[in-house]
């Protein structure tokens, strides 16, 4: 085989491979969103394998990025590697923002979640059945994030528990308990270790993403979190960078959030989350 041909023939091979990447491209990254969310448990895979079926009738692929601590996915979020993220109420976003001096904003709202005071456990099994029946000097587990920290504390408050010199919106830490007739020793850890500290403690409010993904047993739950008027700052939302109406995947997150509010996704969360979500649109 001659030289020339040999260049002919590379020059044809290098041409089809073009034609074929070209071909094989219809599928770009304008059509692939890119979503933040904390390690999915079975309800969150379910919700969003469902908008996964509906829109790909639209021709959009989502790509997930999962993260065990909740200072990420907004950082994420902040510096483009995740277009939109799924993960946070309203309260969490205000404070995160104000914290970091950012303008992450809400797209959408999507469900609530109360949050309960769980018994803490011996030999696996509940300690106490009723408020009433924790100890003077019990030990209860909080978040020690300013946001979830004070939303837990509303919670006992609200339970009987403690009384606060702080109401409404305002975020509350252990130095606002005003009274605290049972002499209730709160202690602070990180959001991802009360479920765990169920076995030592008397008592833990746990966020539902870990209460799920430790398999904390619900009916060991001694008090629910009242959803009313004063609930709106718990609500879960999705958000995007400020000027995401501008970008090039407005239309796709519109597209998105259309998806996700309708009657297909709202059966879903009521099957496959026994209760503890509960959507808003």
């Amino acid at each position: 085989m001659t030289f020339k041909k040999i260049l002919g023939l590379a020059g044809l091979v290098l041409a089809s491979a073009l034609f074929l990447t070209a071909c094989g491209s219809t599928n770009d990254d304008s059509n692939t969103l890119t979503v933040g969310v904390m390690t999915m448990s079975d309800s969150d895979k379910a919700r969003w394998d469902k908008i996964e079926d509906l829109l790909e009738e639209e021709d959009i692929d989502l790509e997930f990025k999962e993260f065990t601590d909740y200072s990420q996915p907004n950082k994420a979020l902040a510096n483009g590697e995740v277009d939109i993220n799924a993960f946070q109420h309203y309260n969490f976003l205000d404070n995160w923002n104000k914290e970091n001096k950012e303008d992450l904003a809400v797209v959408a709202e999507t469900y609530i979640s109360p949050i309960h005071l769980f018994s803490g456990t011996e030999n696996g099994k509940a300690k106490y059945t009723d408020l009433k029946e924790l100890p003077d000097g019990a030990q209860i587990a909080v978040p020690n994030d300013a946001t979830n920290e004070s939303r837990a504390l509303y919670v006992l408050q609200d339970a009987g528990l403690i009384k606060l010199d702080v109401s409404g919106q305002e975020l509350a830490t252990i130095a606002n308990i005003s009274e605290n007739k049972k002499n209730l020793d709160i202690k602070e850890l990180d959001a991802s270790q009360t479920a765990r500290a169920l076995s030592s403690a008397d008592a833990a409010i746990v966020n539902n993403s870990y209460a799920v993904e430790a398999g904390v047993d619900y009916d060991t739950s001694l008090y629910t979190e009242e959803v009313n008027d004063a609930s709106e700052q718990w609500i879960n939302v999705i958000a995007a960078q400020s000027d995401w109406k501008d970008s090039d995947k407005a239309e796709i997150i519109n597209k998105l959030i259309k998806v996700y509010h309708t009657d297909e996704v709202k059966k879903v969360i009521d099957e496959t989350s026994e209760g503890i979500d509960q959507p808003v649109w």
